[in-house]
């Protein structure tokens, strides 16, 4: 194995680990994360793509599948995971499909072991899937499984500013279609950046600031008229529906089709949902002073050091896109739900609409797959909230593949969210380049 002994060597993975050699395919969540997060695997040497974009084939292979009680999410996971199978030239014993798992009330807890059962039923069984769970992470990955981990933080917070910077610009370019492209131009630059990058962590962290910074300048670039008219919708829902733009049918484009802005709950909210979460069974469990939990909080304070380093170079520009302190969520949550008697998203998804409500959002959408345990909760919640917040209009969108008014509802709520637009009591910040004021 490589022994790194200088900063500008690449870390590498032995060639006796089971991921050597053979080609890992990850679940398309999100546009950008899933680039950035195979950039990671890249960097250890281990060959990674993304599945390729879903189509009706996805459908079709998901719903051929599954008995119909799973969750969309799955359908499309496993479909787009079986079409690799059927490329020419594959090879199941040098293919890795990567599902990650956890624990909590959510059906994403079954999709690992359900997408093994139906692999081996299908004569796969040297198919290898690559299931780390929050309790053992990446061990699979060696002595490496430290730097993967912190490397992948890195590159899902970036992948997470980049997506914020696309969706704040692209409403108010001149000329459709150049927003996507520095989109595009900066995530193939901190892909190619992560992927070459030092083995030392400081040197590491030094090269995608610098990616970033090049991003700014780009989006920067971007010929744009910002005008404050165009309401501002906060997204929240199920991470995977929300962030995936076939599984929601690019609801956001269409958002923006309207005139409107999108503000979209990110991949890190969960992840610093998870962490707090890890802190506070930790002491339910009396080990508040215990080397787990040193570690733990050693951990987030690294994290929020490498996050504000990567946000700086965006400093300016994101002012009044300020994501919340997970804390700050969870206080939000608390008048409607425990939030240390319940678990999941619809802690996340009730606490992020009130926050987006107290900083100027003209309206929230919740996006989540068809019977969806969280969606279905939060609903039932958000009447209550939208009335404590002036009337915020709030609205469930439930996907599973057979949407066919989707444009339909999205006019009639726009209205919804314009009217409430010219009575509601919190106001909106902006940055600088809006104007001279500070608020509308």
């Amino acid at each position: 194995m490589l022994a790194v002994r200088h900063r500008h060597l690449t870390r590498k993975i032995s060639a006796a680990n089971e991921l050597a050699g053979k080609k890992v395919y990850i679940p398309a969540m999100a546009q950008g994360s899933v680039e950035a997060f195979a950039s990671v695997f890249r960097w250890l040497g281990i060959d990674a793509a993304p599945t390729p974009p879903s189509n009706e084939r996805t459908r079709e292979l998901g719903a051929k599948n599954t008995a119909g009680d799973e969750c969309y999410p799955a359908k499309v996971t496993v479909g787009d995971f079986l079409r690799i199978v059927e490329q020419p030239g594959f090879d199941p014993r040098q293919t890795v499909f990567f599902m990650a798992t956890a624990d909590g009330p959510c059906r994403f807890g079954q999709y690992a072991p359900f997408l093994r059962k139906l692999l081996n039923e299908a004569g796969y069984r040297d198919l290898q899937v690559f299931s780390p769970h929050s309790k053992n992470g990446y061990e699979a990955l060696g002595d490496v499984s430290g730097p993967f981990l912190r490397a992948s933080w890195r590159a899902l917070v970036s992948a997470d500013l980049l997506r914020k910077a696309l969706l704040k610009t692209r409403p108010y370019e001149i000329t459709a279609g150049n927003t996507d492209r520095a989109f595009d131009e900066s995530l193939a630059d901190l892909c190619t950046t992560i992927e070459h990058s030092c083995a030392d962590t400081k040197c590491q962290l030094k090269q995608i600031v610098a990616s970033m910074e090049r991003a700014r300048e780009r989006f920067r670039r971007v010929p744009a008229r910002y005008e404050r008219n165009l309401p501002l919708i906060g997204v929240v829902g199920e991470i995977y529906c929300r962030l995936n733009n076939f599984s929601n049918d690019d609801l956001v484009r269409k958002l923006e089709g309207y005139e409107a802005e999108a503000w979209i709950s990110d991949i890190m909210e969960w992840i610093a949902y998870t962490n707090t979460e890890q802190v506070r069974h930790l002491k339910l469990e009396g080990r508040a002073w215990s080397l787990q939990m040193g570690k733990t909080l050693l951990r987030d304070h690294i994290q929020l050091g490498d996050e504000h380093a990567l946000a700086a170079p965006f400093h300016e520009d994101a002012i009044g896109y300020e994501e919340p302190p997970i804390d700050e969520v969870l206080r939000l949550a608390e008048p409607y739900l425990p939030v240390s008697g319940v678990m999941g998203e619809m802690v996340l998804s009730v606490g992020k609409a009130a926050y987006l409500a107290k900083h100027g959002a003209d309206g929230i959408i919740d996006i989540s797959p068809f019977t969806c345990m969280n969606g279905i909760v939060s609903e039932a919640i958000y009447p209550k909230l939208s009335k404590d917040y002036g009337g915020i209009p709030i609205r469930n969108f439930y996907f599973d593949g057979t949407q066919s008014d989707l444009d339909r509802d999205l006019g009639i709520y726009m209205e919804l969210a314009r009217s409430y637009r010219e009575k509601k009591k919190w106001p909106r910040r902006y940055p600088a380049y809006f104007g001279a004021a500070a608020a509308d």
